[in-house]
């Protein structure tokens, strides 16, 4: 049911490109928009005032970032977090390519983004104009729709029109009639005069946005699983709760990344990857179930490979599934085998076995990542012998001083992460770090892993933070921190993020960098074996000596650093309201 709101719906002006940015723009917002990126430039002018009267109105939140690669990440973020669509809107020219790489990992990652660039008209184009280049179909077949719309002239029913392409977009941003939501390209002329004042708003009525088509459309059913088999769940990025349901109901161990949004519940196996290259678990097992998109091991797609697996891949949305054999049978949804039952002793050991085995694992695992981190004795702390005393002192004193691991580093952002928050984890060692070790929890974990490239991070990171705690404030909720885990050149690749502008409230984020000096990465590669020390460093470690503290502070960040678990814990529980980066340097 649509819902009144004082929001925007603007009057006509006279002027073609005002009227018709007016009404593309508030099509948007009946269709279910609430967020709007835009970069500044002049052919875009109309859309950008017109966005700036919406907000004005309290139709949309609007976010104005300089950097159109920033624009387009934080739209992804807004949209990633809040599921409806974001708009991001461009001039004409180079600053359209500077969307490509948000677009290609929103066409990867399936998340609703709809790009709206500024053109010439028809008769500037293929004459050499400045600032003109071929921008209708510029991102190729990734996107759900584009279309190259004419430069109004004033018309009669182009008002009409503008709405119309809108709520199409909307449509094919959500996959609301295919089931494969992803980016959408509306490439629109505009012609001189480009723009005229934008009369106040009147109320908009908006509606919810359209649901996403069933996985019918894709020619997907739902299959009930034969009995009898050895079988693991493997939960990827964006799998989410279903996956931890299905493993529990099935009675099957649950191989869940720490991007699934799975990564909880009795069945959930931590080591998942070292155990599956042993023949007691990983040699035994017969059917694999996956959900979500795998990208964090190599052991994964390996047992997905073999030719003695069954795969069974749940994508109930999207036309291309996850399918590193090119064999596994892609279902839109899975049930247990008839008679299952989770509670029978052959369920209980099998996956008990796998779940005592990882918990033993990752114990070993934390006592390597910090072998001087030992939890106090409580029990001499409550003894009134002055030996007991002190030797209790002394190992709070060596935990507080502990030095900081990668591991370490992830286990502790993982730690101080709770539902209201939001971690984002960049593409870096750490991620696969908190991947290995860190436990169940039930906490919104978010991540670029459609492509899995290092930038856009913050970016990201910054658009998920302004929704979510939007949200949370308008709800009455606690609004939480989001934090930021990446490495250090995932933060200097996205170092124009840290810009914000002045006339929007910041949120409460902290990013967390672990300085190694460049990507380290790499070194866990073949290629540090086999490559010239002197070349490996100079074309993959990347060395740089950036001063993050003087970074922070050109950008109007709070920074520190820390060196031990005691100053780690201290910056992570009590983070400064707005930004701040907490730098923690580690040894290559």
């Amino acid at each position: 049911m649509a819902e009144a709101r004082q929001a925007g719906e603007l009057s006509t002006t006279g002027n073609p490109a005002t009227d018709y940015a007016v009404a593309l723009l508030t099509g948007f917002v009946r269709a279910g928009v609430r967020d709007i990126v835009v970069s500044p430039g002049s052919r875009s002018q109309a859309l950008a005032l017109a966005a700036a009267e919406l907000e004005r109105s309290g139709a949309v939140r609007l976010h104005v970032r300089i950097d159109e690669r920033v624009s387009g990440f934080l739209a992804l973020g807004t949209a990633r977090e809040s599921g409806t669509p974001a708009v991001v809107i461009t001039t004409s020219g180079t600053a359209t390519a500077n969307l490509h790489p948000a677009v290609l990992e929103a066409h990867e990652a399936g998340i609703p983004l709809i790009v709206v660039t500024a053109d010439r008209p028809a008769e500037l184009r293929g004459i050499r104009s400045n600032q003109t280049t071929r921008q209708e179909g510029l991102y190729g077949d990734v996107v759900r729709l584009a279309a190259d719309i004419p430069a109004p002239d004033g018309s009669e029913g182009e008002a009409a029109a503008a709405e119309s392409a809108a709520n199409e977009a909307v449509r094919a941003a959500v996959g609301a009639d295919t089931a494969d939501p992803g980016p959408v390209h509306l490439n629109v002329g505009f012609r001189e005069p480009l723009s005229v004042a934008v009369p106040e708003s009147r109320p908009i009525e908006r509606a919810g946005r359209p649901s996403v088509a069933g996985p019918d459309v894709l020619g997907r059913s739902v299959l009930e699983l034969a009995a009898g088999k050895a079988t693991v769940v493997v939960a990827g990025a964006d799998a989410g709760p279903e996956a931890e349901s299905f493993a529990r109901a099935a009675g099957y161990p649950l191989l869940a990344e720490v991007t699934s949004g799975a990564r909880f519940g009795p069945n959930l196996v931590v080591a998942y990857r070292r155990l599956l290259h042993e023949a007691e678990f990983g040699g035994r097992v017969e059917r694999a179930v996956v959900f979500g998109h795998p990208t964090l091991s190599r052991e994964v797609p390996g047992l997905l490979q073999r030719d003695d697996v069954e795969v069974v891949v749940v994508a109930p949305v999207g036309r291309q599934a996850y399918n590193p054999a090119r064999r596994a049978s892609v279902v839109g949804g899975v049930v247990a085998p008839a008679g299952a039952d989770p509670r029978s002793r052959e369920a209980r050991a099998w996956v008990g076995s796998w779940v005592f085995a990882s918990r033993r694992l990752t114990e070993e695992a934390e006592h390597e990542a910090a072998p001087s981190v030992a939890a106090p004795d409580v029990d001499k702390a409550r003894s009134y012998e002055p030996a007991d005393a002190l030797a209790f002192a002394r190992a709070e004193l060596a935990a507080v001083r502990a030095p900081i691991t990668r591991p370490l580093l992830a286990e502790a952002l993982w730690r101080y992460t709770w539902p209201h928050d939001r971690l984002v984890l960049g593409a870096s060692r750490l991620i696969r770090d908190a991947d290995r070790i860190v436990p169940g929890k039930r906490i919104s974990v978010h991540a670029n892993r459609g492509l899995a490239g290092i930038d856009g991070t913050i970016s990201t990171a910054i658009g998920i933070a302004l929704v979510s705690q939007a949200e949370a404030r308008a709800a009455g909720a606690p609004t939480g921190v989001t934090r930021v885990l990446l490495g250090d050149l995932a933060l200097l690749h996205d170092v124009g993020a840290l810009l914000a502008p002045p006339g929007e409230a910041p949120p409460q984020l902290q990013i967390v960098v672990g300085n190694d000096g460049g990507g380290t990465i790499f070194d866990g590669l073949e290629v540090a074996s086999s490559a010239p020390a002197p070349a490996f460093d100079r074309v993959l470690y990347t060395p740089h000596s950036v001063d993050f503290a003087s970074l922070a502070q050109a950008y109007g960040w709070e920074h520190r650093v820390v060196r031990t678990k005691g100053e780690l814990d201290q910056a992570l529980s009590a983070p400064p309201p707005g930004l701040s980066i907490v730098e923690v340097p580690l040894a290559r």
